[in-house]
């Protein structure tokens, strides 16, 4: 839903309405990790509206340690355009969908260059640097899918 600029429609207890764009639906933790979305108490998700189509070629793909397991060490979804640009959001790297439309910019240019921007200033610890190599080569597969 990132890639796409989806938006969260929700609704409160008083039946107030709010649409949320999906790049401010998700926090990073400040300082209240606890709190994951921007949903106030007793607000619900009521749906999620999808932009008019992007066209070229739509792509997921998540990376996990077993088939069993639901969460992904990394995801990626990519809207590939025959061109060779596009969007690419990232999951498992963060605390929320990590997308930098900067660094899209730079999807012609292949897989490390998009993730050497997208990524830049990120400090990973010793557990979990092994991600950052990983999604690069995610997203470098999704593009070789996308032009396949």
């Amino acid at each position: 839903m990132r890639v796409l600029d989806a938006t969260v429609e929700t609704v409160d207890a008083k039946g107030a309405s709010r649409n949320i764009p999906i790049a401010e639906f998700h926090r990073l933790p400040g300082d209240r990790p606890e709190i994951d979305t921007t949903l106030a108490p007793g607000e619900l998700i009521t749906a999620v509206t999808l932009p008019k189509p992007l066209g070229g070629t739509h792509i997921y793909r998540k990376v996990r340690d077993r088939a069993s397991y639901a969460y992904a060490l990394v995801s990626v979804a990519a809207v590939v355009q025959p061109d060779g640009t596009g969007r690419a959001a990232f999951g498992g790297v963060a605390h929320k969908p990590w997308r930098v439309e900067a660094a899209e910019g730079a999807m012609a240019q292949g897989a490390k260059a998009v993730t050497a921007r997208a990524f830049a200033g990120a400090k990973p610890t010793h557990d979990n640097a092994y991600k950052l190599k990983l999604a690069e080569r995610t997203l470098g597969a999704v593009l070789t899918e996308a032009r396949a």
